[in-house]
């Protein structure tokens, strides 16, 4: 097995091992003119050790929902098919400790007659997997090994339960709960053919019994509300600490942002990152060293289909590069943005930087918008954040009111850390602090907004032709690479910004008024850049002076 050894990128116990072990032993691999077993890539077997982790306190399985995303081609289907025989028949459910301390499992017919299910929204979705299923199940030793195992055409009879097909009607799945749920192309789910509930009664059903959910996305259009959107949304929280829920595992890989599609060299290098151990590249996959041997995957082929005229870029970029790229309306690419991204960089105390504010209160109805607190190092032109407060998610966030005194005490300490020499605050719902602001810091700032009232700088009103002007130069520094950023929630509110046309020109909005995905940073960010620019054209940074002697 050229992928076992110590690759394996966890640290808590796992039964992906044994479960490697049955996919192997018992399942062909599919689509070959004569038996093969099936042989798992060492990234999908990195996949599988991460899936199957166990706690090590209670024993139980650390994960309760999968995202496993890559561009098309890459074999997910016949994979997620292995995982789902693996489920029917092999030892997923942990079973104890063996005298080495090693987990040990067993099938799920030791605790429950399972029910395994194959989901989509159309019957030609679920194909993609049910066909190598049959053909895993047919062709290995599986047959042998289990009496009673009928895989036929439209379902497959277990020794003990039932493999199926599983698409849109999803009230009549409420009584069928699965151990194992497979959801093929979760990009394509959406309310309106049923996805989302579909996505909604399967995993309901799956944590009844204490089973698993594992979906198989291409990279999502943001904005258009799919179940793969909802799903990375989970996550982001998840990461952020804006969630107490657990038991996601998110395995997105997406070729880098600066690839260019119009040159050969940074193409194939792009795909070779996105097609990983499946690349039929002659120097092998790019993960791992020494590099796995070719794949399947046509590089070449694909970089064919980048350079045909009749096919969409953007279409491109997700089904193959599986860039989760941008909306129709997006005001920023998801490309763009991550092409500026400086994760490691840091701001130390006494640096010279700008701020930018945009607040809120509480909503009668709906979601209350966030505020947020960016800064910009005024030397390069980093923004960063410095506080992003948003409404929880669940029980947590009823009634939940900005924290006033948070936001107050948050923005006197960003004054005390570094040397603050410029803020531009949208003052809507908060003028009298804002006016507070000045009063307190106004004659030390060396760039103001007006005379009068130096951080005042409203985003409404009858200002349009500035506004659009500071979002324009914003989103040009983007695309140009002129600033650097860093902070998840100043990520997800530049990603959520829609394109607003005005008669003043170009303006930015929120998908829809009520939406729970805000803009409040990014509003924040355009201020602080704007507040940069001024301070960069009124020549007021702070200066080094040379003496000779």
């Amino acid at each position: 097995m050229p992928w076992r050894g110590p690759s394996y990128p966890g640290e808590l116990p796992t039964l992906g091992w044994q479960v490697l072990d049955w996919m192997m032993a018992y399942l062909a691999a599919p689509d070959r003119p004569e038996y093969e077993p099936f042989i798992p890539t060492r990234e999908q077997a990195e996949f599988v050790l991460r899936y199957y982790e166990l706690h090590p306190g209670t024993g139980k399985r650390a994960v309760r929902r999968g995202v496993l995303s890559r561009p098309r081609g890459w074999g997910k289907s016949p994979f997620l098919a292995a995982i789902a025989c693996a489920e029917a028949l092999g030892p997923v459910v942990p079973d104890g400790w063996d005298a080495a301390g090693e987990p040990v499992g067993m099938g799920w017919e030791r605790v429950r007659t399972p029910l395994v299910q194959v989901a989509a929204v159309s019957e030609d979705q679920t194909r993609n997997t049910w066909v190598p299923l049959l053909e895993m199940l047919r062709e290995g030793p599986a047959c042998d090994e289990y009496p009673g195992l009928e895989p036929l055409d439209s379902f497959v009879n277990l020794p003990r339960g039932r493999v199926e097909q599983v698409t849109s009607s999803a009230t009549s799945r409420k009584g069928n709960p699965g151990v194992f749920v497979v959801m093929d192309q979760t990009e394509e789910w959406m309310r309106a053919n049923g996805g989302i509930r579909l996505a909604q009664v399967l995993r309901s059903n799956a944590a009844k019994i204490g089973g698993s959910t594992l979906e198989s996305p291409n990279a999502y259009i943001p904005g258009m509300g799919s179940v793969a959107e909802e799903s990375f949304a989970f996550w982001k929280a998840i990461q952020e600490g804006r969630t107490r829920g657990d038991g996601l595992l998110v395995d997105h890989r997406e070729a880098p942002p600066e690839t260019d599609p119009t040159d050969r060299e940074s193409l194939v290098a792009g795909l070779r990152v996105a097609y990983g151990d499946s690349s039929d590249h002659e120097d092998g996959c790019v993960l791992h060293d020494p590099p796995c041997a070719p794949g399947w995957s046509p590089i070449n082929r694909l970089v064919g289909d980048f350079w045909d005229t009749s096919n969409d870029p953007q279409t491109l970029r997700s089904d193959f590069l599986n860039q989760i790229t941008h909306a129709t309306d997006s005001w920023i690419s998801q490309p763009e943005w991550a092409g500026c991204a400086a994760p490691d960089t840091v701001v130390g105390p006494g640096e010279q930087i700008v701020l930018g504010f945009d607040g809120s209160r509480r909503r009668n109805r709906g979601i209350t918008d966030a505020t947020a607190l960016i800064g910009c190092r005024v030397s390069d032109g980093h923004l960063f954040e410095i506080r992003v407060w948003e409404q929880p998610s669940g029980p947590a966030g009823k009634n939940w009111e900005v924290p006033v005194p948070e936001v107050l005490a948050e923005v006197d300490a960003a004054f005390a850390r570094w040397k603050v020499i410029g803020m531009y605050a949208d003052p809507a719902k908060w003028e009298s602090h804002v006016r507070g602001w000045e009063a307190k810091y106004g004659r030390q700032l060396k760039v103001k907004s007006t005379g009068s009232h130096p951080i005042e700088w409203w985003m409404t009103g009858g200002r349009a032709s500035l506004i659009v002007r500071a979002l324009r130069a914003f989103h040009d520094a983007v695309v140009d690479r002129e600033l650097t950023h860093t902070g998840p929630a100043l990520t997800r509110h530049v990603l959520n910004a829609r394109r607003s046309e005005s008669r003043s020109g170009l303006q930015i909005r929120k998908e829809h008024p009520d939406s729970a995905r805000k803009i409040d940073a990014a509003v924040a960010a355009t201020l602080a850049w704007q507040c940069r620019l001024d301070a960069l054209s009124k020549n007021v940074t702070r200066r080094t002076v040379l003496v000779l002697r």
